[in-house]
């Protein structure tokens, strides 16, 4: 495994082979807990991973203790409600959001408050059998302000939501999988591996292909099943004009991998 830039501080950023960009947290003290520094080293990393052509997919971790504790408290302190209305650490998430490349999150230990907002970002969570996920930001008088009270009720439903967030109620990796809060859950030594196996069979297929998947399965989520499926229908259509499309269904009929190229 190479390790790319020393450049970040809270972040370590890898390129294993297999057309696979890792971000990996790297605040063990604070159990890698989400302060606007990290926040905006992760979004640059994404962002450069997601526009370089050599990488098919985005794996997000942390470490075996904790994927990431929660926002960093210590940032919260005499904050003003025009300080957070002014924040631009709200557009970091749109951009995270607007990330088009897959986004694998493998997740151990502690995955609260902010860091379960920025996994529920990713489009698969993978979970090793130590995760724990919660949105505890009632104890201090707060509610998630990144996404958790908007994901976490499409995830899990309404009852469950609400006592997640209202009550500070802490979610297994067995409860976070039968809910559909996580794809799939693996023990904690293999977590790693499972992940990037994920992320690199995602990077190996079509990229035009996943991507207009990808931004069709979010659709689902913000409209109407009309909506959604006239978006569905008119990225089917638009695949039927790449040349992808043309050596996948030749590939098939002729008993061999396909080669994508991306266009």
């Amino acid at each position: 495994m190479s390790s790319e830039s020393t450049a970040y501080e809270h972040i370590l950023v890898e390129r294993p082979a297999g057309r696979v960009g890792v971000v990996r947290l790297n605040r063990p003290r604070v159990l890698n807990a989400l302060s606007s520094a990290t926040l905006r080293e992760i979004v640059t990393a994404v962002g450069e991973l997601d526009a370089d052509d050599t990488i098919g997919a985005i794996l997000v971790t942390g470490s075996t203790r904790a994927f990431a504790a929660g926002a960093d408290v210590a940032e919260m302190d005499g904050k003003s409600a025009a300080d957070l209305l002014a924040d631009r650490r709200y557009e970091l998430w749109e951009t995270l959001r607007r990330t088009r490349k897959p986004m694998v999150a493998a997740v151990a230990g502690f995955c609260l408050g902010g860091g379960h907002e920025l996994a529920m970002a990713c489009d698969i969570v993978v979970a090793a059998e130590n995760a724990v996920f919660g949105q505890p930001e009632i104890n201090l008088g707060i509610i998630p302000g990144a996404g958790g009270t908007q994901r976490l009720t499409r995830a899990l439903g309404k009852s469950l939501a609400m006592e997640v967030v209202l009550n500070d109620r802490r979610l297994s990796a067995d409860e976070a999988l039968r809910h559909g809060l996580v794809s799939r859950v693996v023990p904690t030594e293999r977590l790693y591996d499972e992940a990037l196996g994920l992320a690199r069979q995602l990077a190996a297929r079509a990229p035009l292909a996943v991507r207009l998947a990808k931004q069709s399965v979010l659709r689902a989520g913000d409209t109407t099943l009309e909506v959604g499926l006239q978006f569905e229908r008119h990225n089917f259509a638009l695949l039927f004009a790449t040349e992808d499309q043309q050596e996948g269904v030749r590939a098939f009929l002729e008993k061999r991998p396909a080669v994508w190229k991306g266009r």
